[in-house]
């Protein structure tokens, strides 16, 4: 029979470190795991994990606008011209409010016929005819975009018809944002846990892990997430946040 060897002082503290901090995690939420202001921490078999955050704000600086011209017709000649002449009036709003002409691309025309249904089968007649024509708007300067937009029922008013489906406003600045993000929601990660193994008389040892999480654009207001990642388009300011969950040693 073997007898095994008694713990050194050494091995005992850290043995008593690692229940305590177990005990703590397991407490807060009785499954191991334990909310730490916008992060959460937990203990492994080496060390502990937490997820550390960082957010900022940032201001849109590109902006898509896609309006479109959809006119029915007896005939496909005059769906056509009259889809023309109303995309002609919504380009003239456009230039005319200051959007130079380069930044307008005009689709293509697409026509279709509306045919008769009765219970569900075509009768073979012919309703009318409808073309569609998208005007698209690339700009940079999202204010004046966003004050056209909001205008637009002014040539509503004035019988042209057209479908306004919202700018769409992005951030070119993403890519210089992600490093910097990254970097703080480490630090915040090493602030979390040194939180954690302070309470019980410990101190945090190196990085033995590092899994990144998705970038979350979204609205100054919300708090909407998800796994896959979020990226709100409908607002010129957004905020920018940025997760990531490092496993560290504990001494």
């Amino acid at each position: 029979m073997t007898t095994q060897a008694p713990m050194t002082s050494v091995e005992r503290r850290r043995s008593i470190l690692y229940i305590a901090i177990a005990l703590i995690l397991a407490i807060a939420v009785g499954g191991g795991l334990v909310k730490v202001g916008a992060g959460f921490a937990a203990r492994s078999a080496n060390g502990i994990t937490v997820t550390g955050s960082a957010k900022t704000s940032a201001t849109a600086d590109n902006v898509v606008w896609t309006l479109n011209v959809s006119l029915a017709s007896q005939t496909v000649s005059e769906a056509v011209t009259k889809v023309g002449n109303d995309v002609a009036a919504v380009s003239a709003y456009l230039t005319d409010g200051g959007i130079p002409a380069s930044e307008l691309t005009l689709g293509s025309v697409s026509t279709y016929a509306n045919e008769q249904y009765v219970n569900g089968n075509s009768t073979g007649k012919i309703i009318n005819y409808r073309a569609s024509r998208d005007v698209v708007v690339r700009s940079k300067d999202v204010e004046l975009i966003s004050k056209l937009s909001q205008g637009i029922g002014t040539i509503l008013q004035a019988g042209v018809s057209v479908n306004n489906y919202g700018p769409q406003y992005y951030l070119s600045t993403l890519p210089k944002l992600r490093p910097q993000l990254l970097e703080e929601a480490m630090q915040d990660a090493k602030i979390r846990a040194e939180a954690i193994t302070k309470a019980v008389g410990g101190k945090v040892g190196g990085v033995q892990s590092v899994r990144s999480g998705v970038f979350q654009v979204t609205t100054p207001d919300s708090t909407m997430t998800q796994d896959i990642g979020a990226y709100d388009t409908s607002s010129i300011e957004k905020t920018v946040t940025s997760t990531v969950s490092v496993t560290f040693s504990v001494k």
